[in-house]
């Protein structure tokens, strides 16, 4: 009966999807193409509002927190680059209610974003808007992304070493839709590079780079004796199944069992969580076990969420955990720019969402170069800065035990082309990449809107930095 009720709702949908596209291409609206247009009588619901609800999501994002223009980030970041359907989608931008909202034509599918000082932007309902503006976080002083901080070691930022300018001028080394390129070395910029339309000043989306600092935080916190890396008590709805072995460790180490799918395609587990999910942490939480803790790794943004939701409930209140990452981290470190976004619940989207400008993301992977000290302060305790260089057990080397890469992207064999191993990497969606090399005191800083299948690899850059350098 659920079957037969569940086609029927389906073609009652179609029918309903068919009418609106008799009626845009009757008025004769502009699309892509009649082929596509017809398409979306056989996509599921669900998937156009995945498709909305990114749209609104990084626009709201880019406006409230980069500054950018609401047009040019739908054209370049959402549209460009994406599924041809999201060439459908048109945004409403409320200044005053810092609300966007983005739909198909006549309005269908439509999602809505809201942003929230200190916490960046989420995807809200309509019933639950009022609930997710309530939240908000410290945010940095007068001194956000300045360009002209002086930097630990006293250097000014703005110039370029001249063994590095080819190099900063070489776009096939850099990459296809580069944004920033900051190379650290013994805690000085050298060299610096930006593509169209950023600046230093721009925040940019680190995507899963923020998997890192989510797992900073919880070492700091370790470190204050707030949160237990053994322990198996997470949350209470996993105590009467087999979810109660799971560590925080598992989670860390990306070795949790849990059944999440972390394919950018359709409905997975990561684009429902992430789009349509607003409490993204209470999902995760209901899916099953596909593997006892420590047998698999899974590459599991699910998990990173998970870690944030733990060490969020170890703090007094929520508001106190809303102001733990710039109390603990950012504002030590000077990341002025830095937002870590929250979701609609008000849990840190601690595997995706951190705007930081570029010389930002250079001060964490310098912290990380320092084995976790700043200007002389332990920041993140010796032992887990150790975490974050020791491999998994079931990664066969790829994955630290903390959040972390022990291999650069593509690579299977622990070194790409020549020598560009690094102590450790950061790596996000699109092409983001930050290599640390503590031994030498290296840290390259690569951000962009680079989708995978253009095939760019940061480690001939790695390469040729060292090369100049050495």
């Amino acid at each position: 009966m659920v079957c037969c009720l569940h086609a029927v709702q389906l073609g009652e949908e179609r029918t309903r999807i068919m009418k609106i596209w008799k009626a845009v291409l009757g008025a004769g609206v502009a699309v892509v193409g009649v082929a596509v247009a017809s398409a979306v009588v056989f996509v599921p619901v669900d998937l156009l509002k995945v498709g909305t609800g990114y749209a609104a999501k990084i626009v709201c994002s880019n406006v409230f927190i980069a500054g950018r223009d609401a047009d040019d980030v739908l054209a370049l970041d959402v549209q460009a680059p994406g599924h041809p359907l999201l060439r459908l989608v048109s945004v409403d931008v409320s200044v005053d209610d810092r609300r966007v909202t983005a739909a198909m034509p006549l309005s269908f599918a439509a999602s809505t974003a809201v942003y929230r000082d200190g916490l960046g932007c989420a995807n809200v309902e309509a019933d639950g808007l009022e609930a997710a503006k309530a939240f908000s976080a410290p945010v940095a002083g007068a001194a956000v992304a300045d360009p002209m901080r002086t930097w630990p070691e006293g250097a000014l930022v703005g110039q370029v070493d001249s063994r590095l300018r080819e190099i900063l001028a070489d776009e096939a080394l850099l990459g296809p839709g580069y944004r920033a390129v900051v190379i650290v070395k013994d805690g000085r910029i050298l060299g610096e590079a930006y593509g169209d339309r950023i600046t230093p000043e721009t925040p940019l989306l680190g995507w899963s780079m923020a998997k890192t600092v989510n797992a900073a935080l919880v070492g700091i916190l370790a470190g204050q004796g707030g949160v237990d890396l053994d322990d198996d008590q997470l949350f209470e709805g996993w105590r009467d199944r087999d979810h109660a072995r799971i560590r925080l460790a598992d989670l860390l180490a990306m070795e949790s069992g849990i059944d999440f799918n972390e394919s950018y395609g359709d409905l997975a587990d990561v684009t429902r969580m992430l789009y349509l999910e607003r409490d993204m942490a209470g999902y995760v939480q209901t899916l099953g076990l596909a593997a006892a803790p420590e047998k698999r790794f899974n590459y599991s943004s699910g998990d990173s969420v998970l870690i944030a939701r733990h060490w969020m409930s170890k703090l007094p209140t929520l508001e106190v955990a809303h102001e733990f990452p710039r109390r603990a981290l950012f504002d030590p470190l000077g990341m002025d720019s830095a937002v870590l976004e929250a979701d609609a619940r008000g849990t840190f989207v601690g595997s995706s969402y951190l705007y930081a400008t570029a010389h930002d993301w250079a001060r964490f992977g310098l912290l990380l170069a320092n084995d976790g000290v700043w200007q002389g302060r332990q920041i993140v305790p010796l032992d887990f800065i150790a975490r974050m260089k020791t491999p998994s057990s079931a990664s066969n080397g790829a994955y630290s035990q903390a959040q972390t890469w022990l291999k650069g992207p593509g690579d299977e064999d622990g070194a790409g082309e020549g020598d560009t191993s690094a102590t450790l990497w950061m790596l996000g969606h699109d092409g983001q990449s930050i290599a640390v090399d503590g031994g030498t005191g290296l840290v390259v800083v690569r951000l962009g809107l680079t989708p995978a299948k253009l095939g760019y690899r940061p480690q001939p850059l790695l390469k040729a930095i060292r090369d100049a350098l050495d």
